[in-house]
């Protein structure tokens, strides 16, 4: 359809405005008023700028592809019209809709095989390569390849050879031969290089990255994906820098550092929306529902799930959104939806059955029965649990069979038949050594102690859950995301509460006590040491000493969280399973986790406070004895079942004591945090029923002292105690509770502090703080707390040297900054609590929220550090430490000791309360004696318990 000449610059402002107009009739009528320019000549300009946008703005390139069709569609030029399927090819390729793409290509194919014009056709068939792989067509994508290069080598097109082995390369990485794909993807990029193209320089350097992740070279893979986006930077492709940004992303998450991947995450879907690059915007969302559920998020998790499933469903990719699927199932049932779950399950189960993926479906099978199991229906469990036992234990996939068994263990054992249970269990136990995976390995030998433990065998019921402690105690990474799904795999500190049971079940002799209390302080130090699990590498020494050896620690853990999350993408990831590289992969994981031992020994001998944060481990029992003054003891609880027990530790002695009931005492918590949610009612209501709101909490207090002070009560033989509480009772001021009918309080006897753990008590104790004298006041002013520029000036005219900050100057750089050189840090402001993760809880700071996490890469090796406000939220129901991740984080941080408050506190009263406390401390520097005096003196004048108690002083007091 030739038509008259045509200007160049009237053909470039069509495209421009073409390529600009979103609305497909506009465009038409733009087509329409250029007719005279339509032609075969048009058509090939249309493709040019489609292949040059493609990287650029997928929707602009569609846009002009649409164009190039719809000009070919109406002419006679065979050609042109070949060219624009081509080119709506290319669009559907890059939009990840492979099966059009491909009928796009095919007739290409036809019409130039027709035409007998043998370059576009070797084009058009190495164009198509990439669809081909997809699609899992590698037989044809070979004959294909073969067929181009043949046609380059006739006519010396060096360009498209390049392009052609570049494909070629993508068909050995599909196939696992990384190294022989690596050859041919440096060969490719060397001659892109010469030739100065920029597109398939940038696609080379990503390929390479990727396949240097399937050959365990992350640090490689990471450096070749900065390389591609500064590339892509500087060459202006912006949608392969938001494809960069994607895999840079990804890498952090498989090495567990999940802020950096959320952080990236969230500015590449944002530029991935911009571009209309919906693939990538839904890998995005799929692998952030992925961390979430990691991270016991499960309503964000399952959000992002739900979005990345109607990215996936628009782009008709199934085996994305049957992951997707799974991800919502999984939410779903950690919000104890059974059925929604299951249902959920079967739907992405028929979609990983159309995508004969038989890993998946084993693996959607041993869910569905995690949620019967869950849920007590043990028939429907057993069925699903044995059919994918059936699967796992003919692959590679050794850990996902012994997993099975022992779900199986655990249904028989519930069902009442418990030789079938430790059948099974013991065969899981063989096969865990065979597959050499720490997390099953310890999970089979406690449910063996289980299943002992009901036949009636106690020493064989110990023995095995010694081995399981061993076992775990041994492990120096945490569980695999795989296991972090998987509900009785997460729950690490049953282990502990077993062995505690039988030492106290054993009797009461001195050696059975002190082995109970070892594996108390084991388990709260595990449960600490889970609050930053996903921390990975990113834990700072604040103290700067030991560096080369700390770096070779996180550089292992990075390691160590790659291989983990390889092994598992590669056991769930396709049907056809690598049992090679599966086992390439074991053995360098378990090389890593020796070296990662190694480096742990070297550096518990310079540094034990990093160690034992590190590693979770504990502090003996004599070197705590040693930390204790000789007029102090340390009261600790934990609960066994539905029992607390006091364990009361002194220099020479020891007494294990069970004290209250757990079920009745958390009724007993839940009734006094309703009286205190009452003071938001406002001074009105508070005013009228003044008296029965003191004795109604005076009530539930008592109630406290009865059940877990009473029992001890005559053994309480000195001047300070130290407690550390367990789960819920770190939410209860036990300096408050009422001791007989006098009037006084438990904490009037006693000068008390408190401590998450005996081990931190002994870390916060002898660590060395900042040998400055100044002080940081950070006040953060609010309508709702009137009184924090009352509570900041009275503050800081007490404290020595200070530096004072408020509203949007209290910044995180100034914290930063100030707070590593400051004696006593104080930050008068609000906080929001996580009960699902406490991690992401997060105090308000001048410019931002400052997050637990955050807190963890403070350095504050300060004498005290003052949280004043940071309330819990009266509205949430506790269960659990989370406050435990607060604690922590500053204590880690460096700070001896830690001031907070337990509740939503009133502002006056806590001005008071600040400024009389730095008033007695000046005077007499011990701090929980300067905390027993400003709580007394505010009863005076604030006698209600919510005014004066929900201070309590964490660490050490001297």
């Amino acid at each position: 359809m030739p038509g008259p000449p045509r200007k160049p610059a009237s053909v470039e402002t069509l495209l421009q405005r073409l390529s600009k107009e979103p609305q497909k009739r506009a465009r038409r009528a733009l087509l329409q008023k250029a007719r005279p320019l339509w032609g075969p000549e048009l058509v090939t300009r249309l493709y040019d700028e489609v292949v040059r946008l493609a990287r650029i703005d997928l929707g602009e390139a569609q846009r002009l592809a649409e164009a190039a069709s719809d000009v070919a569609g109406h002419g006679e030029d065979e050609a042109a019209r070949a060219l624009a399927k081509r080119a709506i090819g290319h669009i559907h390729f890059l939009k990840g809709n492979h099966p059009p793409a491909l009928e796009h290509y095919r007739d290409a194919l036809e019409i130039y095989e027709r035409l007998g014009r043998e370059v576009e056709l070797g084009r058009t068939l190495s164009g198509a390569l990439q669809t081909l792989i997809y699609l899992g067509r590698y037989d044809e994508a070979y004959a294909w390849a073969q067929r181009a290069s043949e046609i380059f080598e006739r006519h010396g097109d060096q360009l498209r050879l390049a392009r052609l082995t570049n494909n070629m390369a993508n068909i050995m990485y599909r196939q696992d031969r990384f190294e022989e794909a690596l050859e041919l993807y440096r060969r490719a990029l060397a001659t892109f290089v010469t030739v100065d193209d920029p597109q398939d320089v940038a696609i080379t350097l990503k390929n390479m990255a990727t396949c240097q992740i399937s050959l365990n070279d992350f640090r490689q893979a990471l450096a070749t994906y900065h390389e591609a986006r500064a590339y892509c930077v500087k060459h202006d492709m912006p949608l392969l820098v938001a494809e960069a940004d994607y895999n840079i992303a990804y890498l952090y998450y498989l090495r567990g550092e999940y802020t950096h991947a959320i952080d990236l995450y969230r500015v590449t879907r944002e530029h991935c929306h911009e571009l209309g690059d919906m693939y990538h915007q839904g890998l995005c969302d799929l692998d952030q529902s992925e961390m979430f559920l990691e991270l016991n998020l499960s309503e964000e998790g399952g959000h992002l799930a739900q979005r990345a499933l109607e990215t996936f469903q628009q782009l008709g990719m199934g085996y994305e959104a049957a992951k997707a699927i799974s991800n919502l199932a999984i939410a779903t049932s950690h919000h104890g939806d059974a059925e929604g779950a299951l249902e959920l399950f079967r739907k992405a189960r028929e979609l990983f059955a159309k995508e004969h993926n038989l890993a998946w479906t084993a693996i959607i099978d041993l869910y569905q029965a995690l949620v019967f199991f869950q849920d007590g229906r043990m028939a429907q469990a057993q069925v699903l649990c044995e059919a994918a036992y059936q699967f796992f234990s003919q692959s590679p996939l050794i850990g996902k069979a012994a997993l099975c068994q022992l779900l199986l263990a655990r249904i028989h054992l519930n069902s009442g038949r418990t030789m079938e249970a430790r059948a099974v269990c013991l065969e899981a136990v063989a096969r865990t050594e065979q597959a050499e995976t720490p997390a099953l390995a310890y999970q089979a030998h406690f449910v063996l102690g289980l299943i002992e433990e009901a036949a009636g065998r106690p020493e064989a019921a110990f023995d095995a859950y010694r081995e399981a402690h061993r076992r775990l105690e041994g492990m120096r990474s945490h569980l695999t995301a795989e296991e972090m799904k998987v509900a009785f795999l997460k729950d690490k500190l049953a282990i502990y509460e077993a062995l505690v049971r039988m030492c106290l079940g054993r009797g009461s002799s001195p050696a059975d006590q002190e082995a109970a209390f070892v594996y108390i302080e084991q388990a709260k130090s595990r449960s600490l040491a889970d609050l930053i699990a996903y921390r990975g590498s990113s834990l700072p020494n604040p103290r700067e000493t030991h560096r080369v050896m700390i770096e070779q620690v996180s550089s292992l853990r990075e390691e160590l969280n790659w291989y983990s999350r390889a092994i598992q993408l590669l056991e769930s990831g396709a049907a056809t399973l690598r049992a090679l590289h599966l086992e390439k992969l074991r053995r360098a994981a378990r090389d890593c986790e020796r070296r990662l031992v190694e480096a742990m020994a070297s550096l518990r001998v310079e540094d034990k406070e990093y160690a034992n944060v590190e590693e979770a481990r504990s502090i003996d029992l004599e070197t705590i004895r040693s930390a204790l003054p000789e007029d102090a003891m340390l009261l600790q609880y934990y609960r066994v079942q539905d029992r607390f027990y006091a364990c009361l530790l002194a220099r020479n002695s020891l007494k294990i004591v069970p004290v209250g009931s757990a079920p009745e005492l958390r009724r007993v918590l839940q009734l006094l945090r309703f009286q205190l949610s009452k003071f938001r009612l406002g001074k009105e209501y508070v005013r009228t029923f003044d008296h029965r709101l003191i004795d109604a909490t005076h009530e539930h207090l008592r109630q406290f002292y009865d059940h877990l002070i009473a029992p001890i009560a005559a053994d309480l033989s000195c001047r300070q105690l130290i407690i550390a509480p367990h789960e819920f009772l770190h939410y209860l001021p036990f300096h408050a509770l009422p001791e007989g009918d006098g009037g006084g309080y438990f904490g009037d006897r006693f000068s008390i502090s408190y401590t998450p753990s005996a081990s931190v008590y002994y870390l916060c104790r002898t660590k060395n703080v900042t040998s400055s004298e100044g002080s940081l006041v950070l006040g953060i002013p609010d309508p709702a707390i009137p009184h924090i520029q009352e509570e900041v000036d009275a503050v800081s005219s007490e404290l020595p040297n200070s530096e004072v900050f408020l509203g949007r100057d209290a910044t995180l750089e100034v914290l930063r900054e100030k707070g590593a050189h400051s004696r006593f840090v104080h930050i008068a402001t609000h906080g929001w609590f996580r009960q699902d993760n406490p991690m992401f809880s997060s105090i308000t700071l001048g410019n931002s929220d400052l997050s637990l996490f955050d807190l963890y890469q403070l350095s504050l090796p300060s004498e005290l550090v003052t949280l004043s406000g940071c309330g819990t939220g009266l509205n949430v129901v506790v269960g659990g430490d989370e406050l435990l991740g607060l604690k922590r984080g500053l204590l880690y941080a460096g700070a001896q000791g830690v001031l907070l408050t337990l509740w939503d506190v009133h502002d006056q009263s806590t001005a008071e309360f600040m400024k009389l406390f730095y008033q007695r401390f000046k005077l007499h520097p011990n701090k929980a004696d300067a905390v027993q005096y400003a709580m007394a003196e505010i009863r005076k004048t604030y006698p209600h318990p919510f005014y004066w108690a929900p201070f309590v002083l964490v660490g050490k007091y001297e």
